[in-house]
C-alpha cells in the first residue's frame, strides 16, 4: 500500500525518512494525533508538532507541556511533566487536569487503553501506577506494582491479554508483563539488550522495542518467540519513547541523543485491503452502517474482518455476515463515537468495498 497523509508520503515496503527539526532540543516521547493527522513530540518543557516535510517544527501553544511519556486519545494529550500527569484539551490548547502521584521519584513511561485508563512507570522507585480518567474532573490513582524488580521504562497496553508490557533499563534487560487481573508480574522474554527505553505495538500485535545498547529497534512477534532487527536509514542515537501509528503503519522514533525524529513505514497488510473510514454516522446510538461488497464471487468464501479504532484497538473481529442478495456486511450493534476507524479484510481474493448507510 502507499503511505499517503497530510504530512508525508512513503511508497515502499520498509522505507524511512529522517526529519531534522530545527527547534528540537531535548526530545523524549512521540505520539500520533489522529484527529489532526500529526506527530507531537515532548521537547524539554514543551510539546512540538513535527512538520512532515522536514522544514522545521511548531511549538504548540502554552500551557501544553511535556518532558517524558505521552498518550493521545479522545482529542486529549496526557503527558508527564514536572513529575505529574497533565491532561490537555487539544481542541482548545488548555490544561484540564493536573494529577499528582504521591511519592513519585521519576515518572517516565506512559501507556493507555485509548478510553479512560492511563498507566505510568516510575523509573526511580520501580513502581507502576494507574490513573482512571473515566471522570476527568475526579481521576482515580491506583498503585498496581510496588516493586517491578527491574527499572521500568517504556510501557504499552496489551488489551488482548489484559496486561501491560514494559521494558527495563540496565544490561540484559528482560521484557515483562503486569497482569491487570491480579497485578502479578512475569517475564515474557529475556534479552541481550541494554537500556531499553521505548516499546509499542502494531495492529497485528507485533512489538517494537528501542534500546540504547545496541542502538537499535527490535521487532518481536506477539508471543515474543521471533525477533528481527529493523533497519533504520540515517541510524539511531539513543532512541527513546517510540510510537507506532496504526493509521498509516508508521513507526516514529525520537532520537534523544541528537534531537532528530525518524519515521519508518511498513505495509502490515500486503494481502489485505485497508479502508480508511471517517464517517459522522458513527455517532448514532446504534451502529447501523454497513459495507457493501462489489465484484463479489462465489469463490470468495473465507473472508474475515477487523474493525479497529484510531488507536489500533480491535472493536469487532469476526467472519463476514453476508446477505445473499445485497452482499452487505452487517455489523453487530455498537455504540461508537464519531471518529476515525479502520476496516481490515483478510482472505484469498478480496473484493472492493465501500461504506454506505443502511
Amino acid at each position: 500500500m502507499n503511505y499517503q497523509s497530510t504530512f508525508f508520503l512513503l511508497a515502499c515496503f520498509c522505507s524511512s525518512l529522517v526529519f531534522q527539526a530545527q527547534n528540537l532540543q531535548t526530545i523524549e516521547s512521540i505520539e500520533y494525533d489522529p484527529i489532526q493527522g500529526r506527530f507531537l513530540v515532548s521537547n524539554s518543557n514543551s510539546v512540538v508538532h513535527v512538520d512532515g516535510d522536514g522544514n522545521g517544527v511548531s511549538t504548540l501553544p502554552s500551557p501544553l507541556a511535556a518532558a517524558y511519556g505521552m498518550e493521545i486519545f479522545n482529542n486529549h494529550l496526557f503527558a508527564i511533566h514536572s513529575n505529574r500527569v497533565k491532561v490537555f484539551d487539544l481542541a482548545t490548547s488548555t490544561l484540564v487536569q493536573n494529577v499528582n502521584i504521591t511519592g513519585a521519584g521519576f515518572l517516565n513511561g506512559m501507556a493507555s487503553d485509548g478510553v479512560a485508563r492511563v498507566w505510568v512507570t516510575d523509573f526511580s522507585t520501580k513502581k507502576i501506577h494507574q490513573i482512571d480518567f473515566t471522570d476527568l474532573a475526579n481521576p482515580v490513582t491506583t498503585l498496581l506494582s510496588n516493586n517491578t524488580t527491574t527499572t521500568p521504562n517504556g510501557i504499552v497496553y496489551d488489551e488482548a491479554n489484559n496486561r501491560l508490557v514494559f521494558v527495563a533499563w540496565g544490561s540484559n534487560a528482560p521484557i515483562k508483563a503486569l497482569d491487570l487481573t491480579d497485578n502479578t508480574i512475569t517475564t515474557l522474554t529475556t534479552t541481550t539488550l541494554g537500556n531499553c527505553d521505548g516499546i509499542d505495538k502494531d495492529g497485528l500485535g507485533n512489538y517494537f522495542v528501542a534500546s540504547w545498547s545496541p542502538n537499535r529497534i527490535t521487532k518481536y512477534s506477539p508471543d515474543f518467540s521471533v525477533s528481527e532487527i529493523i533497519t533504520v536509514a540515517g541510524g539511531l542515537s539513543s532512541a527513546a519513547d517510540i510510537c507506532y501509528a496504526n493509521e498509516n503503519d508508521t513507526l516514529a522514533i525520537p532520537n534523544s541523543g541528537n534531537a532528530t525524529v525518524v519515521y519508518v513505514g511498513f505495509d502490515n497488510t500486503p494481502n489485505h485491503i485497508n479502508t480508511f473510514i471517517n464517517h459522522a454516522g458513527f455517532n448514532t446510538a446504534t451502529f447501523s452502517d454497513h459495507w457493501e461488497i462489489s465484484n463479489y464471487g462465489d469463490d470468495q468464501k473465507n473472508i474475515h474482518y477487523l474493525l479497529l479504532d484510531s488507536q489500533g484497538k480491535v472493536i469487532i473481529s469476526d467472519n463476514w455476515l453476508l446477505e445473499n442478495t445485497t452482499n452487505r456486511l452487517i455489523v453487530p450493534n455498537q455504540s461508537l463515537p464519531t471518529g476515525t476507524y479502520f476496516l481490515v479484510l483478510t482472505g484469498d481474493k478480496l473484493p472492493a468495498i465501500k461504506l454506505s448507510k443502511m
